[in-house]
């Protein structure tokens, strides 16, 4: 009998890791599939670093317009068009713009579409706390790098339940510092310029123009 209920004892708690870290993958999957669905998406989000022991605190707001892996991204005051072959940062403020290529298969090159995706390889995942966020449901998933060399502690991906857009992200890295990146608005397949991604030379004819490769 005492074996019996050893055994109980060391197989509910497995068992029950096992539903939680299917569950989490589950519901990945299924903002994965949705995600992927969608011709184009364009975000609207606001972006959060802190680091308390370093007095450290920056805030700032930006949007983006996504369409396979092209984007238009606006953040800090530059633009960054990316139209399948060459990255283009556009720096008003500097007048100037950099052109470069991108290897979209490289592990480490970070696209905002590979926002909306990293967390498809590299990480164990785990169900989270539920939020109510003016009246959205919003389920949280915590991943752990499975690199132990890796940067970062832990992520929490925030998830609407009804929709399964992802709500926002807050990362926690190694040296105390967070980001949350939080998505104010989420839009999908709406009409959108032939040559939104396009990089059009004529209208940056005073800028520098600064090529890397």
């Amino acid at each position: 009998m005492k074996k019996l209920i050893l055994l109980l004892l060391l197989t509910v708690p497995f068992s029950m890791y096992s539903q939680n870290t299917n569950d989490a993958k589950g519901l990945l999957k299924e903002v994965s599939q949705k995600v992927k669905g969608y011709t184009n998406i364009s975000i609207d989000f606001k972006y959060v670093l802190e680091n308390t022991a370093e007095n450290v605190r920056q805030e700032t707001r930006g949007d983006v317009v996504m369409e396979g892996d092209k984007y238009v991204l606006n953040i800090l005051g530059i633009t960054r068009i990316y139209d399948g072959k060459k990255i283009y940062n556009i720096s008003p403020e500097d007048e100037e713009v950099t052109i470069s290529s991108v290897d979209i298969d490289d592990e480490d090159s970070i696209t905002p579409s590979k926002m909306l995706s990293f967390y498809e390889d590299g990480y164990t995942y785990a169900m989270d706390i539920i939020q109510n966020v003016k009246g959205r449901k919003i389920q949280y998933v915590k991943l752990t790098p499975i690199d132990s060399n890796s940067e970062i502690k832990s992520i929490l991906l925030g998830i609407d339940a009804q929709t399964k857009h992802i709500y926002n992200l807050i990362q926690m890295g190694k040296n105390g510092t967070k980001t949350t990146l939080t998505v104010n608005s989420f839009k999908t397949d709406e009409p959108i310029s032939k040559t939104l991604f396009n990089f059009d030379a004529s209208k940056y004819k005073e800028y520098y123009i600064n090529t890397l490769d």
